[in-house]
């Protein structure tokens, strides 16, 4: 069974910061978050320039902590011990709705919006950890490694299945995708994460990234956006 609340009222131990939340476009109202699930390879061009297969595999996930989010941050720190630091653009799944072994015929009914994010790696320390068969934590799951914007309500924009992803650093264009190269669709993803992991609300679902991805350094500004959603704008410090 999920984890219960704390009682109200209740005294911790140790100080403990509140829950992360964002802030949802058009309203005074936040959402809060509860986990973020990212969904690797899921673009055929990117598993190619990864050197995967980039036939339709099973879709497969990691996690960040909800700590990880950057939300609406206009900088970032270049995180330490790495020297390979990557962008992934992403259309990002905001869960209102909780569930297990969902049909992707009703996945679509659990999505309260949609953001745009981007998913910071230390490509060094991952390959690092690929290479001796260890988890990808260290490449993937550190402070401000997932700068992400406003929600916006699937009431207002409907289930984008289509549109433009993109980024750019310095005013460059890297990465230039659409929604509908998605080798797994959003109802699809949803109910096969369902399978592993019963849902809750405020779970974040990170979709996968184009081709494109590369490294940036001190000082760059990484500037992207999902055509219906929005548009992301972070500085490297």
């Amino acid at each position: 069974m999920p984890a219960s609340p704390a009682p109200s009222g209740s005294n911790y131990v140790i100080s403990f910061p509140a829950n992360p939340s964002l802030p949802v476009k058009g309203s005074e109202a936040r959402f809060p978050v509860r986990r973020v699930f990212c969904i690797g390879r899921n673009y055929a061009e990117h598993a190619r320039e990864m050197g995967h297969d980039p036939d339709r595999e099973a879709p497969f996930y990691f996690m960040k902590p909800a700590w990880a989010l950057a939300i609406e941050s206009e900088s970032v720190d270049y995180p330490p011990m790495t020297e390979d630091l990557h962008h992934e653009i992403e259309l990002v799944v905001a869960l209102g709705k909780g569930g297990s072994a969902v049909a992707a015929s009703d996945a679509l009914d659990l999505v309260y919006g949609y953001a745009v994010g981007i998913d910071l790696t230390r490509r060094d320390r991952q390959g690092e950890a690929k290479k001796a068969g260890r988890p990808w934590e260290v490449g993937k799951a550190f402070a401000q490694s997932a700068p992400i914007s406003a929600v916006v309500p699937a009431a207002e924009i409907g289930h984008p299945s289509s549109g433009r992803i993109w980024l750019e650093v310095d005013g460059a264009l890297r990465q230039d995708g659409d929604l509908s190269q998605l080798t797994w669709s959003v109802p699809e993803l949803i109910a096969q994460v369902s399978r592993y992991d019963q849902l809750e609300p405020g779970d974040l679902i990170f979709t996968g990234t184009p081709a494109g991805v590369g490294a940036v350094t001190r000082g760059q500004r990484l500037h992207g956006g999902v055509a219906g959603v929005g548009e992301i704008d972070v500085a490297l410090k």
